[in-house]
Order: structure tokens, then sequence, then C-alpha cells
């Protein structure tokens, strides 16, 4: 995917990926779908993923972006990997704990917490 399409950026810190999302808002369908296409390929290409998604910049989520970070938790366990997210907004936040995501998401205040997390 060139990168004039993308709307993540991807660090590496130490063996662990960081995927931060470029735009405010991840509300469009096909952008969505552009953003699951690349993190799977992605994370299909590491043996034991380590995975941190940084929401540092969203101040809006759709319900289909949800949908995808279940798949993409669900992919990250099946290789035996680990997925954090971290530095999400409170509006945000509550729509994790209306939908009781937060039983399923291992969730960090900050970038920083959640990479701590890794190295234990």
């Amino acid at each position: 995917m060139s990168d004039e399409q993308s709307h993540i950026r991807v660090i590496e810190s130490n063996d662990v990926r960081i995927i931060e999302f470029l735009d405010r808002k991840v509300l469009e369908e096909f952008t969505i779908n552009q953003i699951g296409d690349q993190i799977t390929e992605m994370v299909d290409q590491m043996e034991k993923p380590k995975i941190l998604v940084s929401f540092e910049k969203v101040d809006h989520l759709s319900s289909a972006a949800l949908g995808i970070l279940i798949k993409l938790q669900d992919r990250v366990t099946k290789r035996g990997g680990t997925l954090r997210l971290s530095d999400i907004r409170p509006q945000i936040m509550e729509v994790f704990k209306i939908t009781q995501l937060t039983k399923i998401f291992n969730i960090h205040d900050t970038r920083d917490d959640a990479l701590r997390t890794f190295q234990t």
C-alpha cells in the first residue's frame, strides 16, 4: 500500500510495533477497511506480534473501527502475540466501557505505560 493512502504510521520500539492513527476521525468504512488490511498484512508477517495501537490523535471512532480492533485482537492472539491500546480519549473510552470492550482489550493511559508492559 502506498504511503499517500496510509491513514496510520507504524513506529518500531524495540520489538514492539506502535500503530498511530494519522486522522482525528476514524469513521469512513473505506478508510477503516484500508487500515484493517494494512495492519492485518503487517501482523501476518510477524511471528509473535507485539502491537500497540495509540489513539492519541483520535477524537471520533466508528463501530466499524471497533470491529477491526476485535479482529486484530483475535489475529494477534492466534499468532501468540500481544496487543495493547493506549491514549484513548474519555469520550471514546466510554464507548469501550458501554460495549464491554474493556474486558477484551488491555488498555493503558499512555503509550509509555503500555510499552512497559511488553517488557514484563
